[in-house]
């Protein structure tokens, strides 16, 4: 237990700040009553191409602390990122008799992030590579 305390933490911390930042994001890109969900879809796709970005950096560029996944990746990019906060938005704008935007929405996103994930993490490795080459 006390070996898990420190990427506990870590995952707490990282959480907070990605919390934070994706809150910074809806008052950024508020979403009227009925509205499409810009703030929520700006907020998963970025932080699905961070995360490629990450993943790339830290698996193929160096060697990072042991933390630096959990405080990073979970943490951070964790928080930050919304799904729950997605499906809610669904909900909500069927909810709101819009079931068009819905749909565009319910499956606009899931290809959205992978496309960012897959692209940012291309362009990192491609960047890596030409860099260490």
């Amino acid at each position: 237990m006390r070996e898990q305390a420190p990427v506990v933490a870590a995952v707490a911390v990282g959480g907070a700040i990605g919390a934070c930042a994706r809150y910074a994001v809806a008052l950024a890109l508020p979403t009227p009553a009925g509205g499409f969900p810009w703030a929520t879809l700006v907020t998963n796709v970025s932080g699905c191409a961070l995360m490629g970005m990450l993943m790339v950096a830290i698996t193929e560029l160096w060697v990072g602390h042991r933390l630096l996944r959990p405080l990073l990746g979970t943490g951070v990019l964790g928080g930050y990122t919304t799904f729950s906060t997605f499906a809610g938005d669904v909900d909500t704008l069927v909810a709101a008799g819009r079931p068009v935007p819905a749909l565009v929405y319910l499956f606009t996103t899931p290809v959205a992030v992978l496309i960012a994930t897959w692209t940012a993490a291309s362009l990192t490795r491609r960047l890596v590579i030409r860099r260490t080459a």
